[in-house]
């Protein structure tokens, strides 16, 4: 019954999105000036690992960090591209930011680890209705997983990859390539959007909320 009334609710958002809404870039294509760079202790400035080149952001993945909207997103579709340009690494679209921390913020991570694209990772405390400790496992996790739903529909290294992220009352539903790969649902309704600098370089173009 959970998954049947979860369904509808994004089905309704999707309805929404189609009736001719106009999307908002939340990425101008040339400069981060809305966006907020958090590096792991400052390490470095944030402009050493966020940057623009040619109308794409691009990450370095190290060091560690992510960058944010100064805007908050209640009730949207997020739709984006994203790509490993030269090695298949580890990143995320942070979404329902509730609070900004270094080096992690308290939201629900929709993963973009290279096989695992799609799957919940709870960050800094952050929870899902979904969510449960593992059969025998008494102490939650430092970063709790919900894995996605399907086989990985991700495309190989250096080819773009889509993402659409759409959030309607708490309920999320995550699709990569066209393929819905997860649902799930937060007491959260509001918060910033984030992307992930782990690992190595990635690549996002064509940021677009609805």
């Amino acid at each position: 019954m959970q998954t049947t009334k979860l369904s509808i609710v994004i089905l309704f958002a999707l309805l929404l999105t189609g009736c001719g809404q106009q999307g908002e870039k939340i990425f101008n294509g040339k400069d981060l000036n809305n966006w907020n760079l958090v590096v792991e202790n400052n390490a470095v400035p944030g402009e050493e690992v966020f940057s623009v080149k040619e109308g794409v952001i691009s990450i370095k993945g190290n060091p560690f960090g992510y960058m944010y909207t100064n805007e908050k997103f209640s009730n949207f579709t997020l739709t984006l591209e994203y790509r490993w340009p030269e090695e298949a690494s580890n990143s995320g679209v942070f979404i329902l930011i509730e609070e900004p921390d270094n080096p992690f913020p308290k939201g629900i991570e929709c993963q973009l680890m290279a096989g695992n694209a799609g799957d919940f990772v709870l960050l800094n405390g952050a929870d899902l209705n979904e969510y449960s400790l593992p059969e025998g496992v008494t102490k939650r996790p430092k970063f709790p997983i919900i894995p996605k739903q399907q086989l990985s529909s991700e495309k190989p290294t250096g080819e773009w990859n889509k993402m659409k992220i759409t959030v309607v009352n708490g309920a999320i539903s995550v699709y990569v390539n066209d393929i819905l790969q997860n649902q799930a649902t937060s007491t959260v309704k509001e918060g910033y959007i984030g992307l992930q600098s782990e690992g190595n370089e990635v690549e996002f173009r064509n940021l677009v909320i609805y």
